[in-house]
């Protein structure tokens, strides 16, 4: 009786996703710009209610991908901002698209050779101090440690499906593609598709997160840990345990995704 009692039950599950969805429509993520016909007991259910039944079922529909890749640079500035801009930070967290868990971490400083001085404006920025990018490898170098990484971790293999994840275009639609062009580098086609974390949250919620990160981790009750612009986190203001924003990153994708959210290239081809 054992089988045909797990079959049973994995029907119900089905049937409550199926149900909850339909109850619950596009009430599910709306925290803001939500019309005024949308009670806020309606949206209480949409938040309690359908996450309890998620948690209860211990999964979520999957997601088209097999890795995201959440990439986030620390880049050399000032005001008025100094020209080319380099980046200094170079963090990549592998993120399991069935289980949305960190799996494995990437995480270089560069150092910078046009600007090589940061400025006290760039440090009380990204909490990034001298000491950590003198002496480090330059991005071309960087960049060959970042292809060893992914073929290590098979993000290679033409049948595994990966994407980065961004929080905006800025990283991989004009710092790297410019930086690239400035050195005369290669950039690398698994660097040319991302999804842009803003677009889809904005898809998902039905709001614009002006404020990036800090309205995200907001609208979707979730507490900011670590210090804003730093990579990794392992900065003059932060610890190595601390969350940062790449963790952050992965904290909202995690928490849209267990809501039923499937996640799309957003970057248009180049």
């Amino acid at each position: 009786m054992l089988a045909p009692l797990q079959t049973g039950a994995a029907r119900f599950s089905s049937y409550l996703l199926s149900r909850a969805r339909k109850v619950l429509g596009s009430h599910l993520f709306s925290p803001c710009g939500v019309p005024e016909f949308c009670s806020i007991s309606t949206r209480k259910l949409a938040a309690h209610s359908f996450g309890a039944s998620m948690a209860a079922m211990m999964s979520f529909p999957p997601q088209r991908y097999h890795y995201f890749l959440v990439l986030d640079f620390e880049a050399t500035c000032d005001k008025p901002q100094i020209h080319p801009q380099e980046i200094i930070e170079f963090p990549i967290l592998k993120l399991n698209g069935r289980t949305m868990e960190i799996e494995s971490t990437f995480h270089m400083y560069v150092q910078p050779v046009v600007h090589p001085q940061l400025t006290p404006f760039c440090t009380e920025l990204t909490g990034i101090i001298q000491a950590m990018v003198d002496g480090q490898p330059s991005l071309q170098q960087v960049l060959e440690r970042v292809d060893e990484w992914m073929a290590k971790e098979g993000l290679l293999d033409p049948n595994v499906k990966s994407i980065f994840v961004t929080c905006g275009d800025w990283d991989l639609k004009v710092m790297l593609p410019g930086q690239c062009q400035y050195l005369g580098l290669p950039v690398a086609d698994y660097f040319k598709q991302w999804i842009n974390l803003k677009k889809a949250y904005s898809f998902a919620m039905g709001c614009w997160p002006k404020n990036g990160l800090l309205d995200m981790n907001k609208g979707l009750s979730l507490q900011h840990i670590g210090r804003p612009h730093s990579g990794i986190g392992q900065s003059l203001h932060t610890s190595p345990c601390q969350l940062d924003d790449c963790k952050n990153i992965a904290n909202i994708m995690k928490t849209l995704a267990y809501r039923g959210f499937i996640f799309k290239q957003t970057s248009k081809p180049f």
